[in-house]
């Protein structure tokens, strides 16, 4: 007689459910948030401009038969010099279309689903997740367009016009990964090269979305390559120095200079030993003040 001694499997082993992500690819919604943007922001600086060369520069600058006449006539010569302001003006005109297209798209979505904090979970279907999925896509294109077209400055204009953030006046922004939607900072900002401000980061692979306003108060400078969390609040008058990073929720009390990561308060000796100044150094300066 043979003995049976095996133990059920669900008995000695813990069943380890996967659970595995739903994908909602919402390849309609991604198609309207770019070809409509893309296409219709052509069309009347593309009218514009062929007008032009149909009917003014094409009779008076193409088919001229004495080059001379480009330089001597003024019809010819004012068709020749203005193709460059021509040029600018219907792709500033390109611009302005993107930001009005993508406002209304963007209010929409607003209507449908309005933006919040708290942790979006990837792993359950939800509104909250296609729309925050929809959003990041829309983005994309006037972002890239604006940070890296001829005019990077009117970035900041194309951001509080279409309702992604909240700059004020005075504020600088350079070049950077994120800061593109859920940001409220205040005047007379300058957040340096290749600084972070990631309202939104996703904890692993697969994981939770954890989507937080990030608010920087008036006069705060960002050295360059800071890192600011989501749910992080900075408050007027903070300097941080080069690599300054802040993890999620932190509350930076402000009037102060702050380094390292994550940030902390630096001291008068340790900013010394930062910038390399010497007691005469500070003498000097004191001394110039004065005077």
């Amino acid at each position: 007689m043979v003995q049976n001694n095996s133990v059920p499997q669900d008995l000695n082993t813990k069943e380890k459910r996967i659970i595995k992500e739903e994908i909602n690819i919402q390849a309609f919604w991604h198609v309207i948030s770019f070809f409509v943007p893309y296409l219709l922001s052509y069309l009347l600086p593309g009218i514009l401009f062929f007008t032009y060369i149909l009917f003014v520069f094409e009779p008076y600058v193409l088919k001229t038969d004495n080059i001379i006449a480009l330089f001597t006539q003024l019809e010819p010569l004012l068709s020749f010099l203005l193709i460059p302001g021509v040029i600018i003006g219907c792709y500033v005109i390109h611009l302005f279309l993107v930001a009005v297209i993508v406002r209304y798209l963007w209010r929409y979505t607003e209507k449908k689903k309005p933006s919040k904090d708290g942790v979006i979970p990837r792993n359950i279907p939800s509104k909250t997740l296609d729309y925050y999925h929809i959003r990041s896509f829309m983005l994309k294109y006037p972002k890239n367009l604006f940070n890296k077209g001829l005019f990077p400055w009117l970035a900041k204009w194309a951001y509080n016009y279409i309702g992604t953030n909240k700059i004020g006046k005075g504020s600088i922004i350079e070049e950077q990964v994120c800061g593109d939607k859920y940001l409220d900072i205040g005047d007379n900002c300058y957040i340096g090269v290749n600084s972070i401000l990631a309202s939104h980061l996703v904890e692993g692979i697969f994981g939770n979305i954890s989507y937080f306003k990030i608010k920087v108060g008036d006069n705060v400078t960002f050295s360059g390559e800071n890192a600011i969390a989501p749910g992080c609040d900075i408050n007027d008058n903070s300097y941080l120095l080069p690599l300054a990073s802040a993890t999620k929720f932190n509350v930076i009390k402000g009037n102060n200079y702050y380094f390292g990561i994550p940030l902390r308060k630096i001291f008068k000796s340790k900013i010394q030993d930062y910038l390399q100044l010497s007691e005469d150094d500070l003498k000097k300066n004191q001394v110039s003040r004065e005077n």
